[in-house]
C-alpha cells in the first residue's frame, strides 16, 4: 500500500548472520567499523540470498543507545561462521521508505517520525520489551555499493494498527 512518505509492505521471516553491536550513542563510529567489517566478511557465507544487500537491524533496547545487527541473509543450509552471531526476523509489516543520496539521514527519520503522528498506524513494540526510542526497531537495507560518506538506502520501520 502507498503512502505519502513511502509503502507498507508485509516481509516474509527470514534468517540472517553477521556481526552485533551494542553501545551508547557516543560510540557509533565503532559500529560503522564493524558495518565496514561485515561487508568484508560477506564471502564467508557460502549461502547468502543477496549478496548485494547488506541489512542493518537496530533494537533501541537502551536508555543511552541501541543494539545493531550488520547482517546478510541467508538460506537454512548456511552454517554460522566462526565470531558471527545468527538472527532471525518474524515476519513483519513495514513501512519502507527511500533514504535518498545527499540527503541528512535525521531529516529523513524525523520525516517517518512525524508521518506516524499523523496516520492510523504507530510503531511495532513487542510484547514485554521495553524500549527507549520513538521509533524502536529500525531496519535498513544498504545497497553494497554505497557510497558510505553519502549513503542511499531503504529504511523499513516494523508497524501495527493503532489500538
Amino acid at each position: 500500500m502507498k503512502t505519502l512518505i513511502g509503502e507498507i509492505v508485509t516481509i516474509p521471516s527470514y534468517r540472517a548472520m553477521g556481526l552485533k553491536w551494542e553501545g551508547p550513542y557516543g560510540d557509533v563510529p565503532k559500529l560503522k567499523e564493524v558495518i565496514l567489517r561485515m561487508g568484508k566478511r560477506v564471502n564467508e557465507l557460502r549461502f547468502v540470498k543477496n549478496p548485494e544487500t547488506q541489512l542493518g537491524l537496530s533494537y533501541h533496547l537502551r536508555p543511552d543507545g541501541f543494539v545493531h545487527y550488520s547482517v546478510f541473509e541467508v538460506d537454512d543450509q548456511q552454517e554460522i561462521p566462526p565470531g558471527m552471531i545468527e538472527v532471525n526476523v518474524p515476519e513483519m509489516t513495514d513501512l519502507i521508505v527511500k533514504h535518498p543520496k545527499g540527503k541528512d539521514i535525521g531529516v529523513t527519520y524525523t520525516e517517518i517520525y512525524q508521518w506516524f503522528k499523523g496516520c492510523d498506524y504507530q510503531p511495532l513494540r513487542e510484547n514485554g520489551v521495553e524500549y527507549f526510542d520513538d521509533l524502536p526497531i529500525k531496519h535498513e537495507r544498504y545497497p553494497v555499493d554505497r557510497d558510505l560518506e553519502d549513503p542511499h538506502f531503504e529504511i523499513l520501520i516494523p508497524l501495527v494498527l493503532k489500538s
